[in-house]
């Protein structure tokens, strides 16, 4: 007999690298989500040596690895071993229970971003739309509705 994995076992959450600016993107999604930080680790308080050449001089106090929350669901970052940042081939998917949140959350992201597609009603949603926020990362913000059954 197999038993079911827990949560905790198992679990995909998104990892993002932000290239030195992590510290940064913790505030933005503090202000603009909401976020609450669960745990921040600077490289200097590594109890490891962290290995010669890993990381760029100076790197000491960027975040080596931090967790946070937006509407309950975790998301991890770091700073990286400072190389550049490339957020493609995917996107957070952020859902609001009211139009009134999706319209905040979302013009709140494209501060300093870029609109990819402007919040508006679609046959799945009341309220959908697609930005790219001030680091790089896609968000499609969704008031979810129900789907059209066949």
């Amino acid at each position: 007999m197999t038993t079911k994995p827990t949560a905790v076992e198992f679990a995909i959450q998104p990892y993002l690298m932000f290239g030195g600016r992590c510290q940064e993107a913790l505030d933005f999604y503090k202000s603009a989500l909401g976020a609450e930080v669960e745990t921040v680790m600077l490289f200097k308080d590594n109890p490891e040596p962290t290995p010669p050449g890993m990381v760029q001089p100076g790197f000491e106090n960027k975040v080596m690895h931090c967790a946070f929350l937006i509407r309950g669901s975790r998301i991890m970052a770091s700073d990286g071993c400072g190389e550049p940042t490339n957020f493609s081939g995917f996107s957070l998917s952020l859902s609001v229970p009211t139009e009134a949140e999706a319209d905040k959350a979302f013009n709140a992201l494209a501060q300093g971003g870029s609109v990819r597609m402007p919040l508006g009603k679609t046959f799945y949603s009341p309220r959908f739309g697609m930005v790219t926020d001030k680091f790089g990362v896609a968000w499609m913000v969704i008031v979810p509705a129900e789907m059209p059954q066949k």
